[in-house]
């Protein structure tokens, strides 16, 4: 859900902490930046570490001689150094998982699910009665696919469709960060309920899952209730674990594979929702098969999204009144030239010795600005409180699932419920994976058919409807042509009363720009939401626009 400026993209994700902000997630993203608060220690100690450069740093944990790098990326570095020196010096290459685990005994499962085309695979699930949690009344599973060789533990929290489970689709959702729970978008965006500042669970009339049955799956590990000793920290690796989930969660549940199957994200989730989809289009043997995706306010394309963070604070293209004064729009537009050239080169290469300068330049310069005015990243009409990832109601959520009783019910290993591990967030970063051009593979989705819906709350700033029109526009698609050409309309709600947005669509490919949402459209307009989300599983790509 959100971001944190050291990368930001948090709550629907989040950035990374060593660099701007986090950023990405519906839920996904913490406090976006933190400039102040970084804390990335190196990997090495001692005297001897203190005089070696970050990129030597990244070298021995690489295992890459920088004696052959380009000079380019050398003198990056250093730039790097000399003009964020308490970011730098605060940075770690590596982390530790730190979890306390509580093993749950084999007994304590209904199901133990496996499949020789996955040998390394195993699901365990739990069938959770309506009634004990008070959640929804419909029927729910939880439990954990095990990856037993890496010792990688994911977290799932199945819903059933409150209206015709038979035949309404599944929706597979997932939260940002990289590094934030999906659990968030559950409980403080598009769930069955939301949770009180008594911790008690409060129905949401305008759930997903009320013409659909929705999958919560956090991660990559180490995320939420999901746990590890090792670590995931780039998005190619996390789609395989993905696949492997929904193929054991069809095998067990055969009555829901043939219905329509979508995978919805936010933030940095515009990472994800590329990469997950083609590495499950890539089984020609898949046993399931994938209907369309849904990215809102996401990170997908940020050669092309970053100039548009100037526009957004400081122009009124944004539909609002910019936020910034004239000086700190002037750095941010000076930073520019620079930060995308760096994002040209981690283009190019998609090395981690280019990628981690773009986005440790691009985020301070461009993302920096305005979170240091205190403002709410996820909302340019807000100022930032009740949380490091600025919305008191997240604080209510993780109490709420680290009370004994919710752990026991829903079979939780971890000792402590966290929306958004930012160390996870950080492993991303220094894997290079937040600057890559993910958009790539939107491309490959269009043109094998599968249709793609973009939607971005307009009062977003981390991942703000201008950045991602922007990309969508620009994308190099077979019907590039048309898409542009094609007339944007008035998107309505369903008793057509209230205009609620704008859309434009060309045969599978369609952009919504969502009136008066925030990075968390389903938190910010749930009616809204739910119109939009129902029209495009119904299969009207235009949205019920004419």
């Amino acid at each position: 859900m959100k971001l944190s400026i050291t990368l930001a993209l948090t709550l629907g994700a989040f950035l990374s902490q060593t660099s701007a902000t986090a950023l990405f997630g519906g839920n996904g993203v913490q406090n976006p930046l933190n400039l102040d608060k970084i804390n990335l220690k190196n990997p090495l100690s001692g005297a001897a570490n203190k005089a070696k450069s970050l990129l030597q740093q990244l070298g021995e944990v690489t295992g890459e001689n920088i004696d052959n790098l380009d000079a380019n990326i050398k003198e990056a570095w250093s730039d790097m150094e000399l003009k964020f020196p308490q970011t730098m010096k605060n940075m770690k290459m590596t982390s530790e998982p730190q979890f306390n685990i509580i093993k749950k005994p084999e007994s304590f499962w209904d199901f133990h699910v496996d499949n020789s085309k996955f040998s390394d695979y195993k699901l365990r699930v739990k069938k959770t009665e309506p009634g004990e949690l008070g959640i929804d009344h419909t029927k729910q599973y939880s439990g954990y696919l095990d990856v037993e060789s890496e010792d990688k533990h994911f977290f799932y929290w199945f819903f059933e469709s409150r209206n015709d489970p038979k035949n309404d689709p599944v929706v597979l959702w997932l939260n940002g960060g990289p590094g934030c729970s999906s659990l968030t978008g559950l409980f403080f965006e598009l769930g069955s309920s939301a949770i009180d500042e008594n911790l008690n669970p409060v129905y949401n009339p305008y759930s997903w899952n009320s013409n659909a049955s929705v999958i919560f799956l956090d991660q990559p590990v180490n995320v939420g209730y999901s746990y590890s000793s090792a670590s995931v920290s780039d998005t190619v690796a996390a789609g395989k674990d993905v696949y492997a989930f929904l193929e054991l969660f069809f095998q067990q549940f055969p009555e829901y594979n043939g219905l329509p199957f979508h995978i919805a994200a936010e933030s940095y989730g515009g990472h994800y929702v590329p990469v997950f989809a083609s590495e499950i289009l890539s089984h020609a043997d898949r046993s399931f098969d994938l209907t369309s995706v849904l990215i809102g306010n996401g990170l997908t394309d940020p050669l092309t999204q970053y100039p548009e963070y100037e526009n957004m604070a400081c122009t009124e293209k944004s539909g609002y009144k910019p936020v910034l004064d004239e000086a700190e729009c002037e750095g941010m537009l000076d930073n520019l030239p620079r930060c995308l050239s760096f994002i040209e080169s981690c283009y190019e290469s998609e090395s981690v010795f280019s990628c981690v300068p773009a986005s440790i330049y691009c985020n301070n310069g461009q993302i920096g600005p305005y979170q240091k005015t205190g403002r709410n990243v996820y909302d340019v009409r807000k100022m930032c409180e009740g949380s490091s990832l600025c919305y008191k109601g997240l604080s209510y959520i993780d109490s709420y699932l680290n009370q004994e009783i919710v752990k026991e019910k829903l079979g939780a290993e971890v000792e402590t419920y966290e929306s958004c591990n930012f160390d996870v967030n950080r492993n991303f970063m220094f894997a290079g994976d937040w600057m890559k051009p993910y958009h790539k593979n939107v491309i490959a989705l269009l043109e094998q058919d599968l249709p793609v819906l973009i939607y971005a709350g307009d009062k977003d700033f981390i991942c703000n409807w201008l950045g991602n029109q922007a990309w969508s526009n620009a994308l190099e698609w077979s019907g590039k042509e048309e898409f542009s050409a094609a007339k944007t309309k008035k998107l309505f709600s369903d008793d057509g009363k209230k205009q609620i947005g704008e859309v434009k669509n060309y045969d599978q490919f369609t952009f919504a720009r969502m009136f008066d949402g925030g990075h968390m459209v389903p938190y910010d307009q749930p009616e809204a939401s739910l119109t939009m989300f129902n029209r495009w599983i119904s299969g009207d790509f235009a949205l019920g626009t004419k």
